[in-house]
């Protein structure tokens, strides 16, 4: 099984699949942002394509393409579910990206975390986001591009603990398992 925790920067993301691999036998955490700071690094600005030279690792063709790649050896070499936070808003690389995996796996559950952009800015405040900086930069499009029915199912966030996003996706996708047996 592989379980996508989508969102604006944020809105969650990290603290429910820290909280949720617990909760999900032979399961590990697979990061794509980490696949983002290694492609800065590794490929010089000078080097990249035009469109490649942004303030978005995600704007970088391999970043995309790796992340499949190295889920699908993540999957071969340990045989674990995965669970994948990435905020992912770009309907291309989206698609990409969530046709990619359900290849490695058709147990593939997409969840997208929603709050208000009050909210996001709380949270992004809290755990010190510069104001007016790259994550609040991004949150409008990210809100705007997850109102489409292409990145459900949507949990409202606004009144919810981490707690209750846990259990809400643990039972949506123990839920949906136990119907596969």
């Amino acid at each position: 099984m592989i379980v996508m925790i989508n969102g604006a920067f944020g809105a969650g993301k990290t603290s429910a699949a820290n909280q949720l691999q617990p909760l999900i036998p032979n399961s590990m955490i697979f990061d794509p942002e980490e696949i983002g700071y290694m492609l800065r690094k590794v490929i010089p600005e000078d080097v990249r394509m035009k469109e490649e030279r942004t303030d978005d690792f995600q704007d970088m063709e391999l970043w995309k393409i790796l992340t499949v790649t190295i889920a699908r050896e993540l999957r071969h070499k340990y045989d674990k579910h995965l669970i994948v936070p990435m905020t992912i808003y770009d309907t291309e690389r989206f698609e990409y990206i969530y046709r990619g995996l359900s290849e490695l796996d058709s147990n593939l559950y997409h969840f997208t975390l929603m709050t208000s952009m009050d909210t996001l800015h709380e949270r992004l405040a809290k755990r010190g986001d510069k104001l007016g900086g790259w994550t609040y930069q991004q949150a409008v499009k990210c809100l705007e591009a997850f109102q489409d029915a292409r990145f459900e199912q949507h949990i409202i966030t606004d009144d919810l603990t981490t707690d209750d996003v846990i259990k809400h996706i643990y039972s949506n996708v123990m839920q949906k398992e136990l119907a596969l047996e």
